[in-house]
This record gives C-alpha cells, sequence and structure tokens, in this order.
C-alpha cells in the first residue's frame, strides 16, 4: 500500500510533512510516496540517510500557496504538489492522498480528479469531537456552504458509516444539528433531510440543539459546512480561552502552583483527548478516492498520523461500504429531487413564454 504525501503543502512544509512522512515509515511500515520539488524532497530525505526507508519522490515543479484563491491556482499551476499527489491516486499509484496545503484547492481538486462516490452530490469534510462520552463526529466541517436536504441526507449516510468502519461504533446514533429538537425546527434544508432520515436504515435520533453537541447523545452530528465551520472554529476558540485562563489561575501564588502540579497529569490527558494531531487529519467523505486533509500548522506527529489514518481508511475500505450504504437508501432521496426537477422544467418551459408576455406589455 503506498500513501501520496503533498510535501509541498502547509506551513512547515517540507521539512515537517517529510518527517513526519519518514516517523510514519519507521512506525506503521507504509510506502510513502512525497509529492513536490524532486530536489528539495532529497535534500530534505538525506537527513535520515541510512535508514532504509520505503520512501519514494514523485516530482512537481509548483506549489500552491495558503492565500491563492483555489479556482486560479488549479487553472494556472496544474503541475502543483497538490494535483500531482491526488492524480496519483486517481492512476492507482497510490491508494491514498494526504496534505496540508490549501484546504481550498485540497477539496476542488480532488471533486474534479477523483469525482464523487455514486449518488453522492458533493463530498463532506468530516471532523472528530472530544465529547462527554467520548467522541462523536461533525460533517461538514466547511466543504460547503449552502446544502440542500438530499446532500445532508447523504451526510448522514456518509458519517454512519464512517463511525461504524472507522470508529468502531457498532451502530452509531445521527443527530441533525438544528435549533430545536422538533421536527418542524429549521430552514427548508434541514426539515427536508429530517424527514429522509426518519425513513433510512441508520440510527437517526432527530434534531440535536448546539447546547447538545459536546454531551455525545449523537455519535454523528449532521450540518452544512456553514455552520459545521463556524462551530468548530468557536470550539477551538473556547479551548484556547479555557487553557489561557488556567494558566493564569495557576500562575497566581504558591499555593495555586502546588495544585497545578497535582492536576498536571489529569490536564495532559485531557489535552491529548482534545489535540487534533492525535487524529491527523480530517477525511474528506464522499469522494471515489481517499483523502485526509491535514491542518495547515501540522506537526510531524500529526503528518504521521494522517499517514496511518489513511492506511487504515484503505484496509477497511470505507468507500464500498459508503457506496453500499447510499444505494441501499437511493429511493428515499429519489422522491424529493423529482419534484423539483418537474418544477424546473416547468419553469423553464413557460419562462420563455412569461418573458414575451412581458415585452408585449
Amino acid at each position: 500500500m503506498k500513501i501520496a504525501v503533498d510535501a509541498m503543502g502547509g506551513d512547515n512544509a517540507p521539512g515537517t510533512i517529510v518527517e513526519g512522512a519518514v516517523l510514519a515509515s519507521k512506525e506503521f511500515g507504509v510506502d510513502i510516496l512525497l509529492v513536490g520539488d524532486e530536489g528539495v524532497l532529497r535534500d530534505e530525505l538525506s537527513k535520515y540517510k541510512g535508514d532504509n526507508l520505503a520512501i519514494s519522490i514523485k516530482h512537481a515543479s509548483e506549489v500552491i500557496l495558503m492565500n491563492e484563491a483555489p479556482s486560479i491556482a488549479l487553472r494556472k499551476k496544474r503541475n502543483s504538489s497538490i494535483m500531482v499527489a491526488i492524480e496519483a491516486v486517481k492512476s492507482g499509484e497510490a491508494k491514498a492522498v494526504v496534505s496540508a496545503g490549501n484546504t481550498g484547492a485540497v477539496l476542488a481538486a480532488s471533486s474534479i480528479i477523483l469525482r464523487t462516490i455514486k449518488g453522492v452530490a458533493r463530498p463532506a469534510i468530516a471532523v472528530s469531537l472530544p465529547t462527554i462520552r467520548g467522541s462523536s463526529i461533525l460533517l461538514d466541517a466547511g466543504a460547503n456552504v449552502d446544502c440542500k436536504a438530499e446532500q445532508l441526507f447523504q451526510f448522514g449516510i456518509m458519517g454512519h458509516v464512517y463511525a461504524k468502519y472507522m470508529l468502531g461504533k457498532i451502530n452509531p446514533s445521527i443527530g441533525l444539528l438544528s435549533i430545536g429538537e422538533e421536527d418542524t425546527k429549521g430552514n427548508e434544508a434541514t426539515k427536508g433531510a429530517f424527514q429522509m432520515l426518519k425513513k433510512s436504515s441508520i440510527n437517526f435520533i432527530g434534531n440535536v440543539e448546539g447546547k447538545e453537541t459536546y454531551k455525545g447523545n449523537a455519535e454523528v452530528l449532521i450540518c452544512d459546512g456553514f455552520i459545521g465551520n463556524v462551530a468548530l472554529k468557536i470550539s477551538e476558540s473556547l479551548a484556547e480561552m479555557i487553557e489561557e485562563s488556567l494558566k493564569k489561575m495557576f500562575a497566581k501564588n504558591l499555593r495555586s502552583r502546588i495544585a497545578y502540579m497535582l492536576i498536571k497529569p489529569y490536564l495532559k490527558a485531557f489535552k491529548k483527548s482534545v489535540d487534533h494531531t492525535e487524529y491527523g487529519g480530517a477525511p474528506l467523505l464522499g469522494i471515489n478516492g481517499i483523502c485526509i486533509i491535514s491542518h495547515g500548522n501540522s506537526t510531524s506527529k500529526a503528518i504521521k498520523n494522517a499517514i496511518r489514518f489513511a492506511a487504515e481508511f484503505v484496509k477497511k475500505d470505507v468507500n464500498s461500504h459508503i457506496q453500499q450504504d447510499i444505494e441501499q437508501n437511493l429511493t428515499i432521496q429519489d422522491s424529493g429531487p423529482k419534484k423539483r426537477k418537474l418544477w424546473r422544467h416547468i419553469k423553464d418551459s413557460i419562462s420563455p413564454h412569461l418573458e414575451k408576455s412581458r415585452d408585449e406589455l
């Protein structure tokens, strides 16, 4: 099994990315394809000379910067490390790709090059959230600003499969993030998705309010990318505030410093449970391939774990299970879109006549 790694993507590339790849190769025995400037990558790998690592290099002459607009970058930089790494997955040269580069570019390139799984309209980014009961999954975390009911429904199916096969949850509970528990609460998309999810074969527990997010009653939380990304950023900000507040609190006097020493092991354990480097990255669910998106400022440890995560994704054949579950629930989502297609057809048919009548007036 070979994992393609975008060695030029991220705030700390290529040094930290290469180091993470070396650690993954040593610890997990994974074959790695480093994608980027060959000369630069050979220099980086020379630091680990003699380690006999299963790491090869694929040259890519261009780099998409973190602040570049994805649409422009993908058109102008077809030989970028992101594009070449994802092309390696499409051709079968690699089984999965890991990138800490420009998230928008990774998302766009994956959608264009790999396409989506049959029956999936749009891919979704799935992130892990710590909860009182362990961990939950939130999707979408930023791939889609606006979503239709059918897409939210598909996110529910994909989240179910991901939680079941990657996290070992036998019958994961699926909740729809909304402004109230009642099925009548929410916008048109969430209300439509509610009715579809209720008819599905997955363990749908209904609407979940934001205040329930970290209680863990729903092991999978479904929302559009706008809500998901805002929720994620607020959570990150809260975690930083708590950390800084605790630092100030424990530094006040001798008594507080002694108290800190006593609870330090427990704080470390808690920090590990919420540390994104332990997961390494978030999978882009729904594409016809495997793509793990890592944080831009990922450490070598995060990259190492992202590579391990990608390898597990391949071994557990998650995409095949997503395809099967989407097909099993296909009739549920078919009823809605057909009506809309019919209305579009009627609207398109009468629009020219309406315009003609308006002109005549």
